[in-house]
């Protein structure tokens, strides 16, 4: 898939297009139809993958505005395909458009874990080749205390690593509940008693945490899809809600990498470049432009407005089925899944062959030094201490990258070194400037 408006987006593959949701709505379908089959309620089951395919999309698309979903059109199109009157019977359109979403976005999540775990890996190499470059920390735009590269990085790390726990906590449940989130539908087909003639005649109250067979049949039918049986959550959105957040939190750790690359690649400064072969220009031959970090942050730019629909929707959707807030999730997830999918992927790359130009960041240091060191010496002069004879200012940073490494090797499982030595002598540039 290509995207004229959105450079790099043939990187996010298949996920979450038109023709993964229509196969992933046909797996819903499928495992509900089997396990009313496996139950003995169905008659038989059918075998529908290929039954329809991305050839039926453009139709189904343009019937779906009749009935608001497409679902309607497809169990018309699978029953009259296989010949099995029984699709679809006991669900409702919505319990096949969520739980199709949440296989595609369960597929989402875990490639961009891939690439984020490609990330953490370029992260701690860059942390440890460069542990103790020097270079000048910036706050508000301003020179302020010296750091190591490798400090920052472990910072870009910390947030890398936090959106990759958000990611790895989600849980994707099917949705399963009928019309209005009762099962009613798949109570009656198994045959079963409401809940006031079982209470009536001295069965199973209500309430009762038994495993009836409706219950049963939702439980067979997510267990098939390999997504967790909960109960129905028509009006509770917290699932999409939660995967908005945890994708929002990854372009945010991918934006803050970029806009350091971007500000640290202008040409008055010089200490990063990207990867080489990007960011050429259509009129001045000599640009590199951070091609890589501008389309980053842009993601990182849209993907809080696509969330804050998403929090909207849940906050709106009313009754048992909500009227239009349910219908703008679907669009949003496909957009903030499928960015987020390509803006990891564009960072991945970033971090693995960014250049980090240590001679630059040097100069940079040599010719702040004053600037850089004033802070110790207001601290050693309140201290009323004698003017430190050790220039190294930078505090417990190797404590902290030890932290972080050990951190993601927790996270990863990998084969990481917990630090380096301890950084025993000064650093050579601010020592020449003593």
């Amino acid at each position: 898939m290509s995207d004229l408006f959105w450079p790099g987006d043939e990187r996010a593959g298949d996920l979450l297009t038109e023709s993964a949701w229509l196969a992933a709505m046909v797996a819903v379908e499928q495992a509900w139809l089997d396990a009313l089959a496996e139950s003995g309620v169905a008659p038989s089951s059918a075998w529908l993958s290929g039954v329809v395919g991305h050839s039926d999309v453009k139709e189904l698309a343009r019937g779906a505005e009749a009935g608001g979903n497409p679902v309607l059109d497809l169990a018309k199109l699978l029953r009259a395909r296989s010949g099995n009157d029984w699709i679809h019977r006991g669900l409702t359109s919505q319990d096949v458009v969520d739980s199709a979403l949440m296989l595609c976005l369960r597929d989402t999540v875990e490639t961009v874990r891939r690439h984020l775990d490609a990330q953490v890996e370029a992260l701690v190499s860059h942390i440890e080749a460069h542990r103790r470059t020097l270079m000048a920390g910036r706050t508000l735009a301003q020179h302020a205390v010296p750091i190591t590269f490798g400090l920052k990085a472990a910072t870009w790390l910390t947030a890398v690593l936090d959106a990759r726990e958000s990611l790895a906590a989600l849980r994707f449940p099917a949705q399963i509940g009928g019309a209005a989130g009762t099962l009613a539908a798949a109570a009656a087909l198994g045959g079963e008693t409401t809940a006031g003639e079982a209470g009536r005649s001295g069965g199973t109250p209500a309430g009762s945490p038994a495993v009836t067979p409706a219950l049963g049949l939702a439980e067979r039918a997510a267990t098939a899809l390999g997504l967790e049986a909960r109960p129905p959550w028509h009006t509770s959105r917290r699932p999409i809600t939660a995967v908005g957040d945890a994708l929002t939190a990854t372009t945010d750790a991918c934006g803050r990498i970029a806009a350091d690359v971007i500000t640290l690649s202008r040409t008055e400064i010089g200490e990063l470049s990207e990867p080489a072969g990007r960011g050429g220009s259509s009129t001045m031959p000599h640009k590199r432009n951070p091609a890589l970090s501008v389309l980053i942050r842009r993601a990182a730019l849209t993907s809080p407005g696509l969330n804050s629909t998403l929090h909207l929707a849940a906050a709106l959707s009313n009754d048992e089925r909500p009227d239009g807030a349910w219908h703008a999730e679907w669009a949003t997830l496909r957009d903030l899944g499928r960015r987020t999918a390509v803006a990891a992927s564009q960072t991945a790359e970033l971090l693995t062959g960014l250049v980090v130009h240590a001679d630059r960041m040097a100069a940079t240091v040599a010719a702040h030094h004053d600037d850089l060191l004033a802070e110790q010496d207001s601290i050693t002069a309140f201290a009323g201490a004698e003017p430190a004879s050790d220039p190294d200012y930078l505090g417990e940073t190797d404590r902290i990258i030890d932290a972080v490494l050990a951190r993601a090797d927790a996270l990863t499982a990998g084969q990481r070194a917990a630090g380096a030595p301890s950084q025993a002598d000064p650093p050579a540039v601010i020592k020449e400037h003593e």
